[in-house]
């Protein structure tokens, strides 16, 4: 993996720059579409290359682990040739699943062992297993296992946490070390840096990480409860640290507005389900705010979906047409307004690369941000 910053803001800390993998180029800021099960939900691989513009997209390690499983993935060759994605591809651990699982689940030094959410069966997931279930899925960057600790847990907890996480991810690299990838393209493990929403923890937890000089590294345990101003203060705590020469990607975060302030602290990646996941429930994002589809007043409204034109390449539809959709409940609705979502997202993460290249990305964003804040 190659990374070069090409741009800086003046009055920031936003950068652009490319990121190239052995599957092709990514131009950051970048958001990455949510692909769990091996597929953003409702969307079509040709659709996320040619009428959104995605240029790499996430699998999840615990959820392809459950199904189709590690052997049919194999047997196809990797999760590129399994969904047709010829572009990158990312995985998480299965950290976050587990976090989820809180109530199925038991942690130790050794890993963690949990059931099933499908079936209640049981299964252990260690560092080492972890990093060769995401050998077997094949993705460009694969993420190392942590904890991710809830938002609102005290020092205590936090802090045993984070030893947790920092054993764990010893013993990823050094499985990283003794393993080889699967099908022919190196991959590219990212420590990720925990440590609730404590400065001291993070600042442990970010200067551990940097220590294992990885091609990139991740911001974990954000957006997960505590007030939006302290995931923005733990950003900048962190990021004094983290090497500026390595991509920094701030995991499952998160709105548009999250995504604006972040970039202006200096992070590169992210991803989040909240484009298709909202609109599959009605919620659309636009340049002027946002729109539940569900309210009588786009009832009459022909006018574009996006007041700055349509979002995705040759499609046009009022808002009218989609507000019937929604409400007669038809499959399309769900598949429009996740494309639309993913397209609006991907295109704001190329203006903010243009305004950071021309150099006003910082007035640029805070324009944004008085727009995006409405309700339509």
């Amino acid at each position: 993996m190659k990374f070069e910053i090409l741009h800086k803001d003046l009055q920031s800390a936003a950068r652009a720059g490319l990121l190239t993998t052995a599957h092709g180029q990514i131009q950051t800021p970048v958001f990455m579409p949510v692909g769990t099960q091996g597929t953003v939900k409702a969307v079509h691989t040709h659709e996320l290359r040619e009428d959104v513009g995605a240029q790499i997209i996430l699998g999840n390690t615990y959820h392809l682990y459950l199904r189709p499983g590690c052997d049919i993935i194999e047997r196809a060759g990797g999760l590129h040739r399994f969904n047709g994605w010829e572009r990158p591809i990312l995985t998480d651990s299965g950290g976050y699943q587990v976090f989820s699982l809180a109530h199925n689940r038991k942690l130790s030094r050794e890993g963690a062992e949990f059931r099933s959410h499908i079936d209640g069966s049981r299964h252990f997931f260690s560092p080492e297993r972890v990093i060769n279930i995401e050998r077997s899925i094949g993705a460009d960057i694969i993420m190392a296992f942590d904890e991710c600790t809830p938002g609102d847990a005290d020092y205590a907890y936090a802090s045993h946490s984070l030893e947790l996480t920092q054993h764990w991810l010893d013993r990823c690299c050094e499985e990283m070390r003794r393993t080889q990838p699967l099908y022919g393209y190196e991959q590219s493990l990212f420590p990720i840096v925990q440590g609730c929403v404590y400065p001291d923890l993070r600042r442990r937890a970010a200067e551990h990480v940097a220590s294992k000089n990885a091609d990139g590294n991740a911001i974990g345990g954000l957006a997960v409860g505590e007030p939006t101003e302290k995931m923005y203060e733990m950003i900048e705590v962190v990021n004094e640290i983290l090497p500026a020469d390595r991509p920094r990607y701030l995991m499952g975060v998160g709105t548009p507005q999250n995504l604006l302030e972040a970039i202006a602290r200096g992070v590169d990646m992210f991803d989040c389900i909240m484009p298709t996941r909202n609109g599959r429930n009605a919620q659309l994002f636009t340049a002027e705010g946002t729109m539940n589809m569900r309210n009588k007043k786009w009832e009459a409204d022909f006018s574009p979906i996006d007041p700055e034109g349509s979002c995705f390449v040759d499609h046009d539809y009022s808002k009218a047409y989609l507000h019937h959709l929604v409400k007669v409940n038809e499959i399309l609705a769900l598949q429009i307004s996740s494309l639309h979502n993913l397209a609006f997202y991907l295109r704001l993460m190329r203006e903010a690369r243009e305004h950071i290249q021309v150099g006003d990305f910082t007035p640029w964003k805070e324009s944004c941000l008085r727009r995006l804040n409405n309700r339509l």
